[in-house]
């Protein structure tokens, strides 16, 4: 499932397959909205979503992913196929979108040591 919204532009936030308890929606059906099932996500999961759009870079991307998650998922049954997360006090759900410069810091990061899935929620949040 695709979550998040980093600084990068495009469809980067619906991109990518979305699990939608056993079935996936395509990427290609996804990006162009064809066919596309909400995808179910607690009432807690779906803040987290909308919550982590405040990290985008910019104005615009934070606008836009607060649309996509909008449009893209629904508040019913908790989704435990979602990967929601907390680093650093701060939760996210769902790959993150990273921009180059947050690509970097996660590359950084990981050769100093510290877990991937940590250092991409800090780097998406922090840098």
């Amino acid at each position: 499932m695709t979550g998040g919204c980093g600084a990068t532009g495009g469809t980067a936030f619906t991109a990518a397959a979305i699990t939608t308890g056993e079935s996936r929606a395509p990427a290609a059906a996804v990006a162009t909205g064809e066919s596309r099932a909400l995808v179910e996500v607690s009432g807690e999961q779906y803040r987290i979503l909308t919550g982590q759009c405040r990290y985008a870079d910019t104005a615009g991307l934070r606008e836009r992913c607060t649309h996509a998650v909008g449009r893209d998922y629904r508040v019913g049954e908790r989704n435990d196929a979602l990967d929601c997360r907390t680093y650093s006090g701060v939760g996210v759900c769902g790959p993150l979108p990273l921009s180059e410069r947050e690509r970097r810091c996660v590359t950084e990061a990981v050769a100093g040591g510290q877990t991937a899935r940590r250092a991409e929620v800090e780097c998406y949040v922090f840098s």
